[in-house]
């Protein structure tokens, strides 16, 4: 269907924000109501600013939103009513009334602080847009919105960063030996093929990392293993790899958490550099390699991995 206000151009620009505006409002609310939040977007500004100072007068807010007295009162009248305000005179002037969060609105800061650095960080990725002019920057960012509804962007972002809280980095124990094979053979299957040097490693690792004195690595969710990762040592260092995260839980980060206790625990133990083999074609690993500054050097003609078309190496010593 034509989208007819988009058709109007920059005339209807006035249309169209608040359209946006209007869009981002809804699915904010949703995300409150996914976290069982008893919260009203549109009272964010106010709220926000009573929250950073330490007593507001309705005046103060006024000028700093550039909003009418009116709009101010009411807003303050739905706080008053959820009673997340209270208001104090002042002990100055009597008759100037002094806002301040109630012990119900400091709550409710605590709950959903982590929700807005979501919103937060989700309009920062969904506006860092290269553009010509307001109304393609507008035609880009709805087109994000049609390829992924914003609330449910949010809600995942939050959901990976509760579960990157509560994860559990754990040290090889025979009873995670399945889920070492599982994990990685799932991975395999998903973004390339089982070779033979997998297989049997794989169905091994006491005897070709433990007992090596290489190490493995859990990521632990409660009582679930969701990630794994090893350090083996090969040609005087340690090779990082074996590394696999659940499906289910792909795009949690939990891959980055593995990689930072390795480097952590391999700057602890003084080893001097970390390598891995990788392939091209799996551009979202490169890039989070080269952030953990890891460099390309060239791959040995007897590589162990028919798969691997880049190695590369991370100096720590």
């Amino acid at each position: 269907m034509i989208d007819a206000l988009k058709g109007i151009g920059e005339i209807g620009m006035g249309s169209r924000l608040k359209r946006v505006s209007d869009y981002m409002m809804r699915e904010t609310q949703l995300v409150y109501n996914e976290f069982n939040i008893d919260f009203d977007p549109y009272l964010f500004p106010v709220f926000k600013i009573i929250k950073n100072k330490n007593g507001v007068t309705n005046t103060e807010i006024n000028a700093s939103l550039k909003t009418s007295q009116p709009a101010t009162t009411q807003t303050l009248n739905k706080l008053i009513k959820k009673q997340l305000i209270i208001l104090k005179e002042d002990k100055h002037d009597k008759r100037k009334k002094i806002i301040f969060l109630s012990k119900k609105g400091i709550e409710l800061i605590q709950k959903i602080t982590p929700l807005w650095e979501s919103i937060e960080h989700i309009i920062k990725e969904y506006t860092a847009i290269q553009s010509n002019s307001l109304i393609e920057h507008l035609n880009i960012l709805e087109e994000k919105f049609n390829q992924k509804d914003f609330s449910q962007a949010i809600i995942e972002h939050v959901k990976m960063n509760t579960t990157t809280k509560t994860i559990e980095i754990v040290d090889f124990k025979n009873e995670y030996s399945t889920s070492f094979y599982n994990l990685n053979i799932e991975w395999l299957k998903s973004f390339f093929y089982v070779e033979a040097f997998d297989e049997e490693v794989l169905s091994n690792p006491e005897k070709y990392i433990i007992n090596k004195r290489g190490h493995i690595f859990f990521a632990k969710l409660g009582a679930e293993i969701v990630g794994t990762v090893a350090l083996m040592p090969k040609d005087g260092t340690y090779e990082l790899t074996k590394m696999a995260v659940s499906p289910n839980y792909r795009g949690h980060k939990i891959g980055q958490l593995l990689m930072q206790h390795c480097i952590d625990f391999a700057t602890k133990n003084n080893f001097k550099s970390l390598i891995l083999y990788s392939n091209r074609k799996l551009e979202n690993a490169i890039y989070i390699y080269r952030k953990y500054n890891f460099i390309e050097i060239p791959v040995e003609e007897d590589s162990p991995y028919e798969r691997s078309d880049i190695k590369m190496k991370l100096n720590l010593n």
